[in-house]
């Protein structure tokens, strides 16, 4: 659902529209007659820890994983926590830091 509100009218009801953007709304803000900015409810991405949590959910709700199932997710484990893939990395510093 899209919406088109004023910036005063936004900022006037700033808790409402946070309220309709949790629940799914876009808000296009206007100055004039022209759309200046869109607030716009947050995307969920999955991202490692999701994919762990979603492991230990079904670890906990099916029977052990076989050896191969095992292995493999030892070895998704080790390359999380593989030195190319931390933050602090000679390989991957900032090069703006200098």
């Amino acid at each position: 659902m899209k919406k088109e509100m004023s910036a005063t009218e936004v900022a006037r009801n700033f808790s409402a529209v946070l309220d309709s953007v949790e629940a799914g709304a876009e808000i296009e803000i206007t100055r004039g007659k022209k759309v200046i900015a869109r607030i716009t409810p947050e995307k969920k991405v999955p991202n490692g820890a999701a994919l762990l949590a979603f492991m230990n959910k079904w670890q906990a709700e099916h029977e052990p994983m076989d050896d191969e199932t095992y292995a493999l997710y030892q070895e998704i484990l080790a390359e999380r926590r593989a030195p190319h893939n931390l933050i602090g990395d000679p390989e991957h510093k900032d090069p703006w830091a200098e």
